[in-house]
């Protein structure tokens, strides 16, 4: 019964790199997601329900229910996905991304789901600006460098369509959270700057799922590995 990793935008698998350090198992499943550190296949959109319908394929080919971990878009993918598919998962576990009928979308989203502005916006887009950036949100200045020289032209282009088709996703996604029954965990950062506190606690009040803060931002496990490692083997050990 694998643990299955899934990272969110603008970053790869590599996200987990330090989280898994500190894990004592090792059967770890961490892909890309399509255009993010891999190239997207032939016809493939990048919209919302593709990268949906491709989870699914990813966790239905591993062959067994698995307990699946999502930060930021891999934490909506996540929630909505244990919505849809329960019979796939043992426990699920996401946070700086949630569903919640009253979100609204941060300021660099709304930027992203205009057209032309989104453009302009990926253009600026160079590790000279997106360091700073994430250093802001909590991440360690290296990882931050690591991070930023994998955000390529190939990662922009994928960015810009999931977000112009999620722009109500909240609305969307969010009825059918009544119906989750499966074991689950919320993770957030006290202090995530695109998705509160608040968002959280009701997603996970919503669900029935644990919540577990970080007194950070948003990339919680970039800053807190070892923390989010205790938390999941925790939760895992006694779900």
């Amino acid at each position: 019964m694998p643990a299955f990793l899934l990272h969110g935008v603008p970053d790869t698998h590599h996200l987990w790199d330090g989280v898994r350090q500190h894990l004592s198992r090792t059967d770890i499943i961490a892909p890309d997601m399509p255009g993010f550190g891999r190239d997207v296949p032939a016809g493939f959109g990048s919209t919302k329900e593709e990268y949906l319908d491709w989870l699914i394929g990813e966790v239905e080919n591993v062959g067994e229910p698995v307990d699946i971990v999502g930060h930021d878009w891999g934490a909506m993918l996540v929630e909505r996905f244990v919505c849809l598919r329960p019979d796939l998962v043992r426990t699920w576990a996401a946070g700086a991304g949630a569903i919640d009928e009253a979100y609204v979308w941060h300021p660099i989203a709304q930027m992203w789901q205009t057209p032309g502005a989104g453009e302009n916006v990926m253009q600026g887009m160079t590790p000279e600006t997106i360091v700073p950036a994430f250093v802001n949100d909590g991440m360690p200045e290296p990882v931050a460098k690591e991070f930023a020289a994998r955000i390529d032209d190939r990662m922009k282009a994928a960015v810009l369509p999931l977000y112009r088709s999620a722009v109500n996703y909240m609305k969307e996604w969010a009825p059918d959270l009544d119906r989750v029954k499966t074991p689950g965990m919320v993770i957030c950062g006290e202090k995530d700057q695109y998705m509160a506190l608040d968002i959280h606690r009701r997603m996970a009040e919503r669900t029935g799922a644990k919540l577990v803060t970080l007194p950070g931002g948003h990339w919680w496990p970039a800053q807190f590995p070892k923390e989010t490692a205790q938390a999941l083997e925790s939760f895992w050990a006694n779900a």
